[in-house]
């Protein structure tokens, strides 16, 4: 790739909802833009495609950026940013790659919360969406009994696509209570559409039981799991099962903002214009809080509107915003994690499963920094994606930095991110 190749106007990073969205519009100013994604084809996750085809809602999107000429670079993680207007990736295949940016749209989603418990970490037990994912890509699940518990209106989303691969869907734990959902049901009579989708999802998943205010306290299994105890109405009760699918809600991946200096809290914070605290960085989608598919799409039309310089039509889109923006209060306040959640796990139970460490060792610090120095809490593989959310829920302590790579890299690439001529 020439140098002239590797300098866009616009770059997107993640091609979900919003990573489409922005591309799209900036291209439609033509702009000169690049859209980066670490998946093999755009989508996301929540538009991931399957072996045989690419979601329908999809598909104008990934159209509409081919046509205005939008580069899809596919497969590939941003690790590093050497310098303003400057980030640098790795390949699947292991190359570094290097790209500059006048603007730069994260559009870096969310990924599933996990929350420790016995036999979390036994093979068999994984998130949610994960299965899905793998179901997606070919994994076999037909005629595998598998319970879906934890959180969110993920878990009936992916019961049904489990259920139409063929799984035997035993039920859906949702911690939440019934007067929660019903509140949050209530919410989508201002969501005409939304309630469509909710009915859909109902009806194709008629027979599978739908339990409110359970969670699951335990897994076992010999060698991988076979069972899950779940709690409900202050008893338990065991369920087997081959697949536990479990996940808690999502997290926003706000790391690659982190590095970059963008201001943090629940997500990355943004102006009316989706820009964040560091100039020339958008940031839309669940990046900046956990909304939805609709109201990812709108964000990222207003981000690529306004990275391209068109204010004006960034402007014209703020009242859908905002309409998409009381569904995702809604989406939060339903679907608040209980307090019960947080003593699932005795001191033995691995909450860092990179590194094998336990609860009571994290336990044992004051405080993330510390807990990182003795123990290693957050310094594998996946850095801290996995154990970070499950110890800010645990015990109320965010990481208080981010440091490149943020994922694990070879050591070419890190010499060629080190040279700012490359």
């Amino acid at each position: 790739m020439s140098e002239g190749d590797r300098s866009f106007d616009v770059l997107v990073i993640g091609a979900g909802p919003a990573g489409l969205a922005a591309a799209c519009r900036a291209a439609a100013a033509r702009a000169i833009v690049c859209l980066v994604d670490d998946n093999p084809r755009p989508g996301g996750q929540i538009w991931r495609a399957s072996l045989d085809r690419v979601p329908g809602p999809a598909v104008p999107w990934i159209a509409t950026a081919a046509r205005l000429g939008v580069r899809m670079i596919e497969g590939a993680r941003v690790f590093a940013a050497p310098e303003p207007g400057r980030l640098a990736l790795e390949t699947g295949a292991g190359e570094p790659l290097d790209l500059r940016y006048r603007s730069l749209v994260l559009a870096t989603g969310a990924r599933e919360r996990f929350v420790p418990f016995p036999g979390w970490t036994l093979p068999n037990a994984m998130g949610a969406g994960g299965l899905q994912s793998l179901v997606k890509s070919g994994f076999p699940v037909r005629g595998k009994k598998v319970v879906v518990a934890g959180s969110g209106p993920l878990l009936p989303a992916v019961a049904r696509y489990l259920r139409h691969a063929g799984a035997d869907v035993r039920l859906i734990a949702e911690q939440a209570p019934l007067a929660a959902l019903a509140r949050f049901a209530r919410s989508l009579l201002h969501h005409p559409h939304k309630l469509a989708e909710a009915a859909i999802f109902g009806g194709s998943l008629a027979g599978v039981r739908y339990l409110t205010s359970s969670w699951p306290v335990s897994a076992q299994g010999d060698g991988r799991v076979q069972s899950v105890t779940l709690a409900r109405g202050g008893k338990t009760f065991t369920e087997s099962c081959d697949y536990l699918a479990c996940g808690f809600g999502l997290v926003p991946n706000t790391e690659l903002a982190s590095l970059l200096g963008c201001r943090v809290s629940e997500g990355v914070a943004v102006d009316d214009y989706q820009r964040t605290t560091v100039e020339g960085v958008y940031a839309a989608g669940e990046i900046t809080g956990i909304g939805g598919v609709d109201l990812a799409l709108v964000e990222g039309e207003i981000a690529g509107h306004a990275a391209a310089g068109q204010t004006e039509r960034a402007s014209r889109l703020f009242q859908a915003r905002d309409r998409q923006r009381h569904f995702a209060r809604s989406l939060a306040r339903s679907f608040t994690l209980r307090e019960e959640l947080k003593h699932l796990a005795p001191d033995d139970t691995l909450v860092c499963r990179c590194e094998d460490v336990s609860l009571g060792r994290v336990r044992a610090a004051t405080g993330w920094r510390e807990a990182k120095l003795q123990t290693r809490c957050g310094m594998g593989p996946c850095q801290s994606r996995v154990c970070g959310p499950a110890v800010e829920f645990l015990l109320g302590w965010k990481p208080d930095s981010v440091r490149p790579p943020l994922f694990p890299v070879s050591v070419n690439s890190l010499s060629q991110a080190g040279d700012s001529g490359s």
